[in-house]
């Protein structure tokens, strides 16, 4: 019996003395976004409107016209691990602390560099980075919890989205990547010994971000002589020919695919040029 109490009393003295993790009444979201040659990570805290009145004049959450935290808790933060233009400005790579000034029509996007402020408390205008003025939209149905999302990403550039209520912006933001992958394409075919996959490389590049077809048809030859049972590259040409408008080379670039990737059993590769001979 007395064996019984004790471990009756170790489960009691174990239980009170528990820390039991109790959500936060706004939740914490960290999103990592691939962009450019790095990525973006922004963290902010989710607020739920709960009935409250949203983004009006003088209202529980958000009112117009005054400085946000742009969440909840401590101040939104966003991190980048790669040169970003916003607002026409060259940012470098570190965090900045991101504010808002919901407006009627427009909002005004600050970035700042009081990493230590709490909220809005000690926010320092002569701190700000950056301010971007963007459109507000309307959109339905509406959000209960303070959304962000990067969305409609390209090779150059991309777009923050946040939505609360009935309300939506998009922040702009680019990237130039263009230039230094050009340079370090020259500089890999003027190399001594250039590499196979230097040609596959400026293949791809002249056709996708220069489009430069002579460029690319011409790096695209030199990567099939120096790999020649290289199936993928043949499908490569394949496309460059037909942006080109050659169909008839085109066809025998992507049937000499065929024929290698059939031995290669890569069906899939197989397929891709069967589409692209039959959209000649």
């Amino acid at each position: 019996m007395k064996k019984i109490l004790l471990l009756a009393g170790i489960a009691i003295t174990a239980l009170t003395q528990a820390q039991i993790k109790v959500p936060a009444p706004s939740s914490t979201q960290t999103i990592v976004q691939d962009f450019g040659a790095g990525k973006i990570e922004l963290t902010y805290s989710r607020p739920n409107i709960k009935g409250r009145s949203l983004l009006k004049t003088n209202s529980d959450l958000a009112p117009l016209d005054k400085l946000w935290r742009l969440g909840a808790n401590a101040a939104t933060k966003i991190k980048f691990t790669d040169n970003v233009t916003m607002g026409g400005k060259l940012l470098d790579t570190g965090v900045y602390v991101v504010y808002a000034i919901p407006g009627k029509d427009y909002w005004d996007i600050i970035l700042n560099k009081g990493l230590t402020n709490w909220g809005t408390d000690g926010y320092k205008e002569s701190e700000d980075v950056v301010r971007i003025k963007v459109t507000s939209n309307k959109t339905s149905p509406a959000y209960e919890t303070l959304t962000m999302q990067f969305a409609a990403i390209q090779p150059e550039s991309c777009e923050l989205h946040i939505m609360w209520g009935n309300t939506a912006i998009a922040v702009p933001i680019s990237t130039n990547i263009r230039t230094r992958l050009r340079a370090q394409i020259e500089k890999d075919l003027n190399a001594d010994n250039v590499k196979p996959s230097a040609y596959q490389a400026a293949a791809t590049f002249f056709l996708e971000w220069d489009k430069d077809l002579d460029k690319a048809l011409a790096n695209a030859k030199k990567a099939t002589a120096a790999n020649p049972k290289a199936f993928y590259l043949y499908l490569l040409q394949a496309k460059i020919e037909k942006e080109a408008g050659d169909k008839m080379a085109a066809k025998i670039s992507a049937q000499k695919c065929i024929d290698l990737a059939i031995i290669a059993k890569n069906d899939d590769y197989v397929k891709q040029a069967n589409d692209l001979i039959k959209k000649l």
